[in-house]
């Protein structure tokens, strides 16, 4: 499947070098040195094709991870496998950083060999790899160990080994979504739609059993009005918002979840990894809380001169509060001084970015800002209009865009002392901003 693999640093230099089919030579490696990395106009496309040979290349800081081949492959399993292996080396040695790389080629080596077979992805779980592979190598191999790594890597539960055990038994939950807009100057929504995540970190003795629900719309209504009384009764952790239930369009899930449970009774129970890991992937695109309004209006002047006036309203809950707001008015390219005033917060005009950057601290939920700003124009030749790209904006809020909320979380350890009670849970929302945009 994948012919070679390949880590640069930006000079083009290659750090780590493995060819598994015989059809890529040397000339590969100089390719996409001298067609990527060293290209004068930058490489926007993640894969590049150069004489009938495929580079899928990813960057982590200032290094290159490119996979390489001659087939017809499975472009997303490329990427998948490319992403995971930035995951396991994380996981190994921290930041990805050329320093490391040479710190741990032998480590780096080891991974590959356990994690592509002759190009093909094996076993790529880093709890799994953990327990054979270690910074000095491979562990000691006792007789144990080495049934108890056959049974991990052939048996059904590779993601988690036996015999894990926690003083406190924790459980972190993070919903992290970001929210995507576009927005007509009259207000109307073009498109919208949320992509989130659900990660969790796990700290839980034994081999326990996990079930996790949400508001998901079928879920409610299969329920009913019955099961609606007894789920009032039980534990909601944290909600966000008052949404009764939301639609999900499509998600996918970790290895460790069970699909059949899923597809028949629409809960989500699996055995948890040890440490992070990302439980779920999911889209909605029905009934999302924009938790911001952009109002501009934009005035011309003659031909010399530009008007810009721009409110921003908050539309959650005031108890809330949002953070790291940055709003980017773009500016035309004849632009020769800008005079700006805004209520809260601080803007200045970027004449190498083209834009006014206006940027807000926190903002509490109900609330609304607005700043003015008058732009002085050369005079030119052009007759073309100034197309006026979109205005954006970059925010962080404590609310799940979605609505989805936590209905419960719950921990079963039949062979261990510790029930449900006994697990301190941590949930945590986070809302930010994906390309969120109003035209002008």
């Amino acid at each position: 499947m994948i012919g070679g693999l390949f880590i640069y640093n930006h000079k083009g230099e290659v750090l780590i070098s493995r060819v598994y089919r015989d059809d890529i030579g040397r000339n590969a490696v100089d390719a996409f040195r001298v067609n990527v990395i060293h290209a004068r106009q930058q490489v926007r496309s993640p894969v590049t094709n150069i004489a009938r040979t495929s580079f899928f290349h990813v960057k982590r800081s200032n290094i290159w991870l490119a996979a390489v081949t001659k087939q017809n492959v499975n472009a997303a399993m490329v990427f998948e496998f490319l992403y995971k292996m930035c995951d396991v080396m994380a996981a190994y040695f921290g930041k990805i950083s050329e320093e490391n790389i040479k710190n741990n080629f032998v480590l780096i080596y080891e991974l590959l060999d356990e994690i592509l077979d002759f190009g093909y992805p094996q076993n790529s779980e880093t709890g799994a790899l953990k327990t054979f592979i270690t910074q000095q190598g491979i562990k000691s191999q006792t007789k144990e160990e080495q049934s108890q790594i056959t049974s991990q890597v052939t048996g059904q539960i590779g993601w988690r080994r036996e015999g894990i055990k926690y003083r406190r038994n924790e459980l972190f939950l993070d919903v992290l979504e970001s929210v995507n807009l576009l927005m007509s100057p009259q207000g109307q929504v073009l498109s919208a739609h949320v992509s989130g995540r659900v990660v969790m970190k796990s700290y839980l003795s034994g081999m326990p059993e996990c079930k996790f629900g949400m508001n998901d719309k079928i879920v409610i209504d299969k329920q009913g009005k019955a099961s609606a009384a007894d789920e009032a009764g039980k534990s909601d952790l944290g909600g966000s918002s008052g949404k009764q239930s939301i639609a999900i369009d499509d998600c996918t899930f970790h290895q460790c979840v069970r699909l059949s449970k899923f597809d028949s009774e629409r809960s989500i129970s699996f055995i948890p990894p040890d440490g992070e890991y990302e439980l779920m992937r999911y889209r909605t695109t029905k009934d999302i809380i924009l938790p911001f309004r952009v109002i501009p209006l934009v005035r011309e002047v003659g031909r010399t001169k530009l008007e810009v006036k721009v409110v921003i309203k908050s539309n959650f809950k005031p108890s809330l509060l949002a953070q790291k707001i940055e709003v980017r008015i773009p500016t035309p390219l004849n632009t020769s001084g800008v005079q700006v005033i805004c209520m809260k917060g601080k803007a200045k005009y970027k004449a190498s970015e083209n834009a006014i950057v206006w940027k807000i601290k926190r903002m509490a939920g109900m609330k609304e800002s607005q700043i003015s700003a008058e732009i002085e124009l050369l005079p030119t030749n052009d007759k073309k209009k100034w197309a006026r790209p979109p205005i954006s904006m970059n925010f962080e809020v404590p609310f799940a865009p979605s609505g989805l909320k936590v209905r419960y979380l719950k921990v079963f350890e039949p062979k261990l002392n510790y029930s449900d009670h006994d697990v301190i849970k941590w949930v945590r929302y986070i809302g930010r901003s994906g390309i969120y945009e109003t035209r002008c």
